[in-house]
């Protein structure tokens, strides 16, 4: 809101508001708008803590119907139409719980809370005092109705006699108390009156003008002191009344949640030793403990019921009922010597044991030991000698609070944020840590089957999420023109480049080729919002991955991920929602459920579950595990239609063989909580690299700076590169203005190595690599790259 001028309304009649003792407070008073219309006289409702303001008032008739006060003449509001709709439309509300009052003159009264102000101005001083008196009673009750609401109940033993006679004894002193203060209001009011009527005479007296005008302000002065003090004595009556009816009120719940806490706790009691009867009688029954153990994680939540129905084939395998909130489809664990077959269309087959599926399927039990193989064996491979730590993270402390209050429900990336909020590597980077666990790729690059290559595609697009559990802090925001590139060709077998194409919205894209049969693209836009307790961060964008002897092109997108307790306690960030991974060749699918985190869940946390089916819908596998620790893939024997659930759906029994781990977490380097939670390849990212283009994420001073240690150094570096992107920003819009005014096309900034297309599968527009940069890389030749650092 604009601020308020120097000039003065012409007052407006207006009757005198309800008593500022009562719980609403009505009347006229006049609004700042703006630097044209000035002050409009607005009718303003003061309940509950909260100011509102209407363009006019109503009065309500005998026969109940609306009327319209319009300039003294009363019209019925259902003829007035739109009209009347609007003038008794809520134009604005104020919570006082939290608002500044202040008062500049002597009919001035200013409200302000966070980014919104109020100026209003009142007839006279008297009714500018009335309404600030009114106000500041207002806050303070809203104040003690917000702090009542979160205080938590306590754990005290029951009222005793001794406590209730304690409490009526305290209510009897405060009628006491009461007392004398209408007592002493009585005797301010004849007092008062006898001041005012003595004060009246002098007016009527020949005295100076000067004399006059002092006794008129006493006399004013007298008048506002007495309406204060019926306003304190009103105040005084009403707590006492609260008092009286909410200590009845508050003994009543109190009493009810202390019931309810001892039946709770008699509850939990009957159902612990429940538990540990079902153990006993569980390890009892050894037949029965080794066919209960196959069932496993599911798309909505796991299955626990202890009725079952045998299969027809299958005798040892127990089938289960599904609960009042069960999934979408159960699985069982079968017996794996009645599944065994013969053949083998994969070559590397391990080594046969009594749990194997079938020597087809042996590449799972390969992959089992290979991720484990591969991370335990990485110093024997001839590689380059790369760091294993950086500075850890100085001890700053900075209230959160004081700077996102401001930014609820503003895009994130226009949200100015000191290095605090950061971690040491820029959005690309944390591109590029999605290749981690790239050996998934070279795995699934073997695979002849295409549900079992989709298995290693899943289990990849969930591994990306592994390193968000501790990772906290914001990525540095990419300037337009910057890259970043992870050369691993000679090492691990891939080339790795993103580019920061687009800045509003913010958008990168990324390119990865492999010699090992594989190649990975996409453009991926943040969309990201702050809600005030937590902040979803929402990826835009296609992944696609296309094999290289196969043909087979999938194509995904990634989940929201949300930042929990911004406001209070500690950070924590959460995965939801699903993933739908499609091979547009052979059109196998796969579903992956991320269920999000609920405190009342009996889901393992972070959980993750899938079925991976073929063009004709017949699923084949079952994913599950969870996106911070591990995949598991169990290959489907059997299906069959189980019970309906109580929305009507049929839930879908799945007989699998035992799982396989597809996908483990490699465990954190040591000292890892204080170097931003980097996993092994996080530390390496930004190490100072020779020969990489000048517009390389390395290079960036700010995000050195952090690294080193030295945040306020970067603090100041961080806000020289963004206003110097905002210079060449203004200079690309008045360019485009030129270009405008002269007829001609402006194509705006254009990707350096990076172009447009339309993916011919999506259909979408897309920036995919059009190659030169390694090219370029080889020359040493960057002319071409522009200065923005």
């Amino acid at each position: 809101m604009s601020a308020e001028p120097g000039g003065r309304a012409t007052a407006a009649g207006a009757g005198p508001p309800a008593a500022p003792g009562s719980d609403t407070y009505k009347g006229w008073l006049f609004k700042w708008t703006n630097y044209l219309k000035g002050y409009q006289r607005r009718w303003f409702v003061l309940s509950n803590g909260l100011l509102s303001y209407y363009r006019s008032s109503a009065t309500v008739r005998s026969d109940g119907s609306a009327w319209k006060r319009v300039k003294s003449t009363q019209v019925p509001a259902r003829r007035m139409g739109t009209q009347a709709e609007m003038a008794h439309t809520c134009r604005g509300t104020i919570n006082l719980s939290t608002a500044h009052i202040d008062t500049e003159d002597s009919c001035n009264i200013v409200l302000s809370n966070g980014g919104r102000t109020y100026h209003l101005k009142a007839n006279s001083e008297v009714e500018r005092q009335r309404w600030v008196t009114a106000l500041e009673l207002a806050k303070a009750k809203a104040i003690r109705m917000r702090n009542n609401q979160s205080d938590d109940s306590g754990d005290e033993e029951p009222a005793s006699q001794s406590d209730k006679s304690e409490l009526h004894g305290t209510l009897k002193t405060l009628s006491s108390k009461l007392e004398d203060l209408s007592t002493c209001n009585d005797l301010i009011a004849k007092h008062g009156a006898a001041l005012q009527r003595s004060l009246s005479e002098l007016e009527n007296l020949k005295l100076p003008a000067e004399s006059g005008e002092k006794i008129k302000a006493v006399n004013e002065r007298a008048t506002l002191f007495r309406i204060t003090s019926n306003a304190m004595i009103n105040a005084c009556r009403d707590f006492l009344d609260l008092a009286e009816t909410h200590s009845r009120k508050w003994q009543r719940a109190l009493q009810y949640e202390r019931e309810q806490r001892i039946r709770l706790e008699e509850t939990i009691e009957q159902l612990a030793k429940q538990h540990n009867s079902l153990e006993r009688a569980c390890r009892g029954a050894p037949g029965l403990s080794s066919s209960t153990t196959g069932i496993t994680s599911t798309t909505k939540g796991s299955v626990q019921s202890a009725k079952g129905e045998a299969s027809d084939e299958d005798e040892e395998t127990e089938y289960f009922d599904a609960m009042e909130d069960a999934p979408a489809f159960i699985t069982v664990t079968a017996d794996p010597r009645h599944h065994r077959r013969s053949g083998s269309n994969l070559s590397g087959a391990s080594e046969g044991h009594s749990e194997d599926w079938t020597l087809e399927d042996s590449v799972f039990e390969s992959s089992n030991q290979s991720s484990y193989n591969e991370s335990t064996c990485k110093d024997l491979l001839p590689k380059k000698r790369r760091r294993s730590r950086i500075p850890d993270k100085p001890n700053y402390s900075l209230n959160l609070w004081s700077i996102m209050k401001n930014c609820i429900g503003k895009e994130l990336s226009k949200i100015p944020m000191p290095v605090n909020f950061n971690e040491p590597l820029s959005m690309l980077q944390r591109l590029t840590e999605d290749l981690e666990y790239h050996e998934l790729l070279d795995k699934a690059a073997k695979c002849e089957s295409s549900t079992e290559q989709m298995c290693f595609v899943a289990a990849f697009s969930v591994s990306s999420y592994s390193t968000t559990v501790h990772r906290t802090a914001k990525p540095f925001n990419p300037l337009l023109g910057e890259t970043y590139e992870l050369d691993r060709l000679e090492e691990l077998g891939f080339r790795s480049l993103c580019e920061q194409v687009s800045h509003h919205p913010p958008a990168a894209a990324h390119h990865v080729f492999s010699t090992r049969g594989w190649t990975l693209w996409q453009e991926i836009t943040i969309a990201s919002k702050f809600r005030g307790k937590y902040l979803s961060i929402m990826p835009l964008g296609a992944i696609h991955l296309e094999f290289h002897s196969s043909g087979n092109h999938y194509v995904w997108r990634k989940v929201t991920s949300t930042v929990h307790n911004i406001i209070v306690g500690k950070l924590w960030i959460d995965q939801s929602g699903e993933i739908e991974i499609v091979n547009h060749q052979s059109k196998d699918k796969c579903q992956l459920k991320f269920t999000p985190y609920s405190y009342f869940s009996r889901d393992v946390p972070r959980k993750v579950t899938g079925v991976v089916s073929d063009a004709d819908g017949k699923a084949h596998y079952v994913m599950s595990g969870t996106w911070d620790e591990k995949m598991e893939c169990s290959k489907i024997v059997q299906s069959s239609h189980g019970s309906t659930s109580m929305e009507g759906k049929q839930k879908t029994v799945y007989q699998t063989l035992s799982p396989k781990v597809l996908w483990k977490k490699y465990p954190l380097p040591e000292n890892a909580e204080n170097m931003y939670f980097f996993s092994e390849l996080a530390l390496t990212l930004n190490e100072p690299e020779e020969r990489v283009a000048p517009t390389d994420s390395r290079l960036r001073p700010d995000q050195r700076l952090m690294e080193s240690g030295r945040w306020d150094e970067a603090n100041v570096e961080k806000q020289r590169l963004e206003e110097k992107q905002r210079a060449v920003r203004r200079r690309r819009e008045a360019e485009a203005v030129e270009a405008l005014e002269e007829g001609k096309d402006y194509e705006g900034y254009i990707p350096l190595w990076f172009e447009r297309k339309v993916d011919t599968v999506t259909g979408e527009l897309i920036c995919v690599y059009k190659g030169g940069y390694w090219e370029a890389k080889d020359k040493q030749d960057w002319s071409m790259c522009p200065d923005i650092f």
